[in-house]
């Protein structure tokens, strides 16, 4: 599925899921894209959805529809195109496309990974898994598999984007450690462990400015993660969601 990203001088407005045959663009009330500005027609463009593909087509507008900065009457739409309809852009994005731009983005790779706070942060999450052990019945504590079951048993969990262009986004948490945010900015990790999974803050511009679950701080602590909890983690908010 593609989408539609409005955007006025570079400020996302909204977003647009093409789920239908058929939209239309203008200043009107009717349309499926209203933009309420004077240089907009009141039908100004009409997107046609076929199959995988979708073409643009201008309604005679008064002042044009452009792509990629050329005046169009038709055209194919691609990944990436910039629709520019009065003073607003429309961004044509494929849902794989944006998918693997939300990962460059926001998935921090191991090769950019910060080492040292990396490990200063997994030891936390140690320390919060053990403390957590310690509670555990005795007959747990008595077999040595028992870590690696409950390893096992732990239900997969998944992040959905909740705010931003990249809105709706997931990202299932397959690995032991995955790295979000952007460096010099937030940093935190997610670690999956026998118990659960755990959210720790890695590093950050301030020295105050800890990643946020449901609203409240985490601190430097790991804190354990829970189905339907809100995480905002560089400007970001997202939902995080077990099977």
């Amino acid at each position: 599925m593609a989408r539609l990203i409005l955007s006025l001088d570079g400020h996302t407005m909204a977003e647009y899921n093409m789920n239908k045959e058929r939209y239309t663009i203008g200043r009107l009330p009717d349309n499926d894209i209203r933009i309420d500005n004077p240089a907009v027609s009141g039908h100004h463009s009409l997107i046609i959805n076929i199959l995988n593909d979708s073409f643009l087509e201008d309604l005679n507008s008064t002042n044009g529809t452009y792509v990629n900065g050329k005046l169009i009457k038709k055209h194919a739409l691609q990944h990436g195109d910039i629709i520019t309809v009065g003073h607003h852009q429309l961004r044509f994005v494929e849902d794989d496309e944006q998918q693997d731009e939300f990962q460059k983005t926001m998935v921090i790779q191991p090769s950019a990974r910060p080492v040292e706070s990396i490990r200063r942060a997994e030891a936390r999450v140690d320390s919060a898994t053990v403390r957590g052990a310690s509670k555990a019945p005795v007959a747990d504590a008595r077999k040595p598999a028992a870590l690696a079951d409950a390893q096992l048993a732990v239900k997969p969990a998944k992040l959905q984007v909740l705010t931003g262009q990249f809105a709706g986004r997931e990202l299932d948490l397959v690995k032991a450690l995955t790295t979000l945010g952007r460096p010099g900015s937030q940093v935190a990790a997610i670690t999956r462990r026998a118990d659960g999974f755990y959210l720790v803050h890695v590093e950050s511009a301030r020295d105050d400015d800890f990643p946020q679950v449901n609203g409240a701080s985490i601190g430097s602590q790991a804190r354990r993660l829970h189905d339907n909890d809100v995480i905002q983690l560089a400007g970001v908010k997202m939902g995080f969601f077990q099977a």
